[in-house]
């Protein structure tokens, strides 16, 4: 198993270095508006992320009362 995260990992390095080796220039045009557009996406996951978990998070953060107690009241 480790053989195969470091011949994984190996590959992956080797491809990232010959990808920026090889760069050239691109002449292209950036939106300003599109760093807003990530900023956004992300923002979306985030919080469709909380929704989607937040029955495990809200009890992470409470306590449940306990519904039998041995101790009788007094």
């Amino acid at each position: 198993m480790i053989s195969k995260f470091r011949s994984f990992a190996f590959l992956l390095i080797l491809i990232f270095g010959i990808s920026f080796s090889l760069e050239q220039q691109a002449h292209a045009y950036v939106d300003p508006g599109s760093g807003l557009i990530l900023f956004q996406s992300l923002g979306a996951i985030f919080t469709g992320g909380l929704f989607y978990f937040r029955r495990r998070l809200k009890l992470l953060f409470t306590r449940e009362k306990e519904k039998n107690s041995d101790v009788e009241p007094s």
